[in-house]
């Protein structure tokens, strides 16, 4: 049953990769799949008139919903926009215009967006790591998968290191954004997390199961492999005692 964990592992590893994708695969590639949302809303009860608007973004850049814009029951709306796709990015004048807030331009820097770069990394490392767990699934007597049970273990507990790191990352991101946006607003902009953190944090978790799974698999690999050969070597001496009689 112990052994049997091991040969889990490649299993955690697949749903943690396809995990980490999606993340990575965020605004403005994928719509529904952000890290955090600027959202700006605003009414007068002398005009019957509302306004509001959201910028989403994600790894690779930000998309705007564009302006609602309603008077006296009468509806202008803006198109929806997205920006180039490029890992570091700042905000720009589209998302002051948008939430028609002024000041926003300096609230989140290149170098701490440029930090998201680690989202297609650990994609990479997770994917590898995988790979290398598809040989524990290769069993023989000469127990030929201790060496990718090891190496699967120490890929699995850098990656999950690594993906936590990125989940932390995903979290003080917005927490940064919402104290300068509150200030520079005056809290008429809001801030919200998105789910890619969230499929970041699942990720982490399944990566330590793995690290939990693999060393089940590195542990009673090696008994296996030291009772097989104790069995073989009992075999021989056995044989050459009945050879030795005749």
């Amino acid at each position: 049953m112990n052994f049997q964990l091991g040969l889990l592992t490649p299993v955690v590893l697949f749903v943690a990769w396809l995990l980490l994708l999606l993340a990575t695969l965020s605004v403005p590639i994928t719509k529904t799949i952000f890290l955090f949302r600027l959202t700006a809303a605003a009414s007068s009860k002398l005009f019957d008139s509302s306004a509001s608007a959201s910028v989403v973004f994600g790894v690779w850049g930000y998309c705007t919903s564009g302006t609602d814009v309603s008077i006296v029951g009468i509806d202008h709306d803006t198109p929806a926009e997205c920006s180039r796709r490029h890992l570091g990015y700042t905000f720009d004048s589209t998302v002051a215009e948008v939430l028609h807030v002024s000041g926003l331009e300096n609230d989140i820097s290149k170098g701490i967006t440029a930090a998201l770069a680690l989202h297609p990394v650990v994609v990479a490392l997770t994917f590898v790591t995988l790979l290398i767990s598809l040989f524990m699934l290769r069993r023989g007597s000469n127990g030929t998968s201790r060496l990718p049970s090891l190496l699967a273990l120490g890929m699995s507990l850098f990656t999950a290191v690594l993906t936590t790191v990125v989940f932390l990352i995903d979290i003080i991101i917005p927490a940064v954004v919402r104290k300068a946006v509150h200030k520079d607003s005056d809290g008429i902009v809001t801030v919200g997390t998105g789910n890619a953190p969230w499929l970041v944090f699942a990720a982490a978790i399944l990566l330590w199961i793995a690290v939990f799974f693999s060393s089940f698999g590195v542990v009673f690999g090696n008994k296996r492999h030291a009772r097989t050969t104790t069995d073989t070597e009992k075999y021989r001496a056995n044989g050459q005692r009945a050879h030795l009689y005749q």
